[in-house]
């Protein structure tokens, strides 16, 4: 009777026409129809029937979505490099590639049609590049991870028949942002899964590719959507469970890992800081050397990335804050007073200390400010006083700090993290020493391995079991994989073949039974790389010469004696620095792999390209006997 329903309505047609007013000039003319048709509708419907609202909320999503609003970006490549530099230590290719990208976005005067996937092991910060791309930019950032997503209705939206319909997340993204060109990370694009309900990967066909996602059509909105001025950065740890048709239209960034001195960079510079910060502990309270932290690298954090570093870091500083608020509590004689005597002359430091005092209004604080007064001949300053008045707070966490500075030998001590005392806060090593020998024996030769953790040295043992007229063959061990077993039988045949061709006489291999091992047994192992290093495992036990020491190799050996390329070159090359090895001998196909690294990766390592087994054999036997 008082019309209150159709003043509602009207009242809400009102707001819709207010939101999109603003947006009309830049809105597309198939959407402003869509929504004219919309509100039209609304005005016939009842306010209580169920259809009512599905026009209301399908209007809601319709009218708040940024419709041309574009925000402002910056292609400053020096400001784009400082922000890259701020953010994260070494990775120049990578820094180099995005810049890149920036400068093309430059000239263009806008980047859009390139999809970058960031590959790499996990850790290595994939993630926040993306993020760092995007402040550089200075585009709004938006994150989803498509880890086991399974529902293609999470990027694509329902229908608007189902009940507790929504659109897809790219919808979402652009309301929650605001712009119609934020930057998209896609998380973890290698972990797609695959649901009843259809394939998720096939349906992230159309919203990154450059050519379809101009009309990017979302099931809810059932508009086209013009998604080509959003930047996607997807990340991945393998690109080889990403299907090949996502994989072909993405241009694949891949971050290796870190070098120990890039860790030491990295640990001193950010994570180190943060950690401290976060734990609420001052610089001056404590020191961890260099030692400490190679140690900490070497022993226990080899992987590629960073993120364990991290967690065993902030362990260490957890285990002295506990330390500090003890000492500080606690009532041992040692600590009983602070002297301070008027010969101490106060710092900046001790000014500084003198306002945070005033501020502090605290009798047992304002004790050392009065104590620098000449007429008084000196003041004791009770630890248990200190520790309970001021050490519930930051300022007065300061405070504690300049008075035990200005009493430097009675104050509580530093503590000091050195190689010595490590394992007292993290424990015992992880890893050992991956040298297991000085020199190595006969039949015994290292391998370079790649692993999802980086890179590793591997020893490829081989042995002879038993002797007879006509008991040649083979026993492996180690847990290989299918490819590694097949590797040990063709380097088992190649070896053959070149033990006839340089000793002729010698039936070694007719007549004997060997057993090939790979250690670190529990470890599942496969790959063909290791092919030229069984190889020489077999022909040093057969002519009883050890292989030269301090040299390693890697590739993939065919029945002929060839040396095809191998991958992970940066990962086995640090895993070589790693193990103090100077020489490497990698397939010749692999030299470009090698030149693109940076240079304090290749710093003083002696690396032999080769194509043939024959060029192995003269580097691995004869340099030794030569030099003997």
């Amino acid at each position: 009777e008082l019309g209150l329903e159709t003043d509602d309505k009207t009242a809400l047609s009102e707001k819709f026409r207010e939101r999109i007013e603003a947006k009309k000039d830049k809105c597309p003319p198939h959407v402003l129809q869509v929504i004219e048709e919309e509100l039209t509708k609304l005005q016939l419907l009842e306010a209580s029937s169920s259809e009512f609202n599905v026009t209301r909320n399908y209007l809601d999503w319709l009218t708040v979505l940024p419709w041309g609003n574009y925000s402002n970006e910056n292609f400053d490549v020096h400001h784009a490099q400082q922000i890259l530099d701020e953010d994260h230590y070494g990775l120049s290719d990578v820094k180099e590639r995005i810049l890149e990208f920036i400068a093309v976005g430059k000239l263009r005067g806008t980047s859009q049609g390139k999809i970058i996937c960031l590959s790499g092991p996990p850790g290595v910060g994939k993630t926040s590049i993306g993020r760092s791309i995007a402040r550089a930019l200075n585009r709004q950032f938006y994150r989803f991870s498509v880890g086991g997503l399974a529902d293609v209705a999470e990027i694509k939206g329902h229908r608007r028949t189902y009940v507790g319909a929504m659109p897809g997340k790219m919808v979402q993204c652009l309301k929650s942002v605001g712009t119609a060109n934020p930057l998209v990370l896609i998380d973890e694009i290698d972990k797609l899964g695959r649901g009843h309900s259809g394939d998720p990967a096939s349906a992230l066909l159309e919203l990154l590719d450059p050519e379809q996602n101009i009309n990017f059509l979302d099931h809810y909105l059932d508009v086209p959507i013009d998604l080509s001025k959003v930047l996607f950065v997807c990340t991945a740890n393998v690109i080889d469970t990403i299907p090949n048709p996502l994989l072909d239209r993405m241009e694949i960034i891949s971050i290796a890992g870190y070098i120990t001195d890039e860790k030491m960079h990295i640990a001193r510079d950010y994570l180190e800081k943060n950690t401290r910060e976060a734990c609420g502990i001052k610089p001056e309270q404590v020191e961890v050397t260099d030692a400490a932290l190679l140690a900490l690298i070497e022993n226990y954090c080899r992987e590629a990335g960073v993120r364990n570093l991290q967690k065993q870091i902030e362990k260490i500083y957890r285990k002295i804050a506990l330390q500090l608020v003890r000492q500080g509590v606690s009532n041992e004689p040692a600590l009983e007073a602070v002297i301070v005597t008027p010969s101490v002359e106060p710092t900046d430091g001790g000014s500084a200390t003198i306002v945070k005092d005033e501020k502090l209004n605290d009798p047992a604080v304002k004790d050392p400010e009065e104590a620098k007064e000449p007429s008084l001949k000196e003041t004791l300053v009770t630890e248990p006083a200190l520790s309970t008045d001021t050490l519930s707070t930051p300022e007065g966490n300061k405070d504690t700090d300049g008075v035990k500075e200005e009493a430097a030998d009675k104050a509580v001590k530093k503590v000091l993290i050195d190689s010595s005392n490590l394992d007292d806060f993290v424990g015992k090593p992880v890893f050992h020493a991956e040298r297991i020998y000085e020199q190595t024996p006969v039949g015994v030769v290292m391998g370079l391995a790649w692993t999802s953790m980086g890179g590793s040295t591997l020893y490829i043992e081989t042995t002879k079991v038993e002797e007879g007229e006509g008991k040649g063959a083979l026993v492996m061990t180690g847990q290989l994989g299918d490819v590694m077993k097949e590797s040990a039988q063709i380097a088992h045949t190649v070896s053959r073949a070149i033990l006839r061709d340089k000793e002729p006489d010698n039936k070694f291999f007719a007549d004997s039974k060997l057993h090939l091992h790979v250690p670190a047994g529990a470890t599942p192992k496969d790959g063909p790389s290791a092919g030229c290093t069984m190889i020489t495992s077999m022909l040093s036990l057969a002519m009883g010469k050890p292989a030269r020491k301090d040299l390693a190799m890697t590739g993939e050996v065919t029945l002929t004696g060839r040396i095809l390329p191998i991958g992970g070159v940066k990962e086995k090359a640090i895993a070589a620095r790693r193990s103090s090895i100077k020489t490497i001998i990698f397939p010749a196909a692999n030299k470009r792999d090698f030149d693109e690294l940076a240079d304090n990766v290749k710093e003083g390592l002696e690396v032999h390209f080769v194509d043939t087994y024959s060029e192995i054999y003269k580097l691995a036997f004869q340099n030794e006997t030569e030099t003997s």
